[in-house]
């Protein structure tokens, strides 16, 4: 049986679910009810992420919020492919078991594209876009991109992400706007579920399908007009390094009427270090419909 007390039953009170998939157990959250509400996460977190979120909404909504498989308490499979894509399928396979009908996409870092694919496989069964610091297009003629994804999804990254667990302790750090809301405490959730070295595929995996994934990325770029009439939430990190303002224009140029809020204090994490202004912004974008 695998020890989960370094778990803050206080902070995640959750029922753990799981979902047989091709490559193992993916665990999720299924929290309320009401209109469902699908919360995706990226690299290197789980549904830990979403606690506040799930803890304020579910009293009014159904808030489902799945592990990736190689993340949080969902196996870690030798052997899998560990590609977006596939993380997507996964995810389409979590709707379709738990029959989620009209759903509100919440989607941050890989969750974006991975969130993404879904909506547009299934745009008549997408009520609403939330985009948290993410993104859904190919970066693979953008030097900045190009640079993190050689450096971190290169051999050298890779074994020190295999090795010391480089992305949750170190990248994760760098990536806050203020790095106190990222307490040893809070840490130690991420650290934990990619304790071993054996744990840390789907970590070392992603950094590279930054470039690696680049043709489905324009696969999904290309239909992003389907998505336009869907109303839209963005909450956005002002002081993200991975995602940054120009990031935003580009979501704010496709979503024209999207409301759109900005965390001026917050970075990549915005359910991490803007908790509060996430539920508030969450709550009356819901409440209003989206309009």
């Amino acid at each position: 049986m695998e020890d989960l007390s370094w778990i803050d039953r206080q902070a995640y009170p959750f029922a753990s679910h799981y979902l047989d998939v091709d490559a193992g157990r993916m665990h999720y959250v299924d929290e309320g009810s009401g209109q469902p509400i699908l919360m995706v996460h990226g690299n290197p977190t789980w549904s830990f992420l979403y606690r506040h979120l799930i803890t304020h909404l579910s009293p009014s909504y159904r808030c489902v919020a799945p592990d990736h498989i190689g993340f949080g308490l969902s196996d870690k499979p030798q052997g899998w492919t560990y590609l977006p894509a596939d993380h997507a399928r996964n995810l389409a396979h979590l709707v379709d078991q738990l029959d989620l009908r009209d759903i509100t996409l919440v989607m941050q870092d890989w969750g974006g594209p991975i969130g993404l694919s879904y909506a547009l496989q299934h745009i008549t069964n997408v009520r609403r876009l939330i985009i948290l610091n993410t993104w859904c297009w190919p970066v693979n003629r953008d030097p900045y991109y190009i640079a993190f994804s050689s450096l971190v999804g290169g051999g050298i990254g890779r074994f020190l992400i295999r090795r010391y667990n480089f992305f949750a302790d170190s990248v994760m750090r760098q990536w806050f706007g203020d790095r106190t809301k990222l307490t040893p405490h809070i840490h130690q959730h991420y650290l934990r579920p990619l304790d071993r070295p054996e744990d840390r595929t789907g970590s070392m995996v992603f950094p590279k399908q930054i470039i690696g994934s680049s043709p489905w990325l324009d696969d999904l770029w290309k239909q992003r007009g389907a998505l336009q009439h869907l109303p839209t939430l963005i909450a956005w990190g002002m002081k993200d390094i991975a995602f940054r303002r120009q990031e935003l224009a580009r979501w704010e140029a496709l979503f024209p009427k999207a409301k759109v809020v900005r965390l001026a204090s917050a970075g990549h994490f915005v359910q991490e270090e803007a908790p509060l202004e996430l539920n508030d912004a969450v709550t009356r974008f819901l409440a209003t419909d989206g309009q």
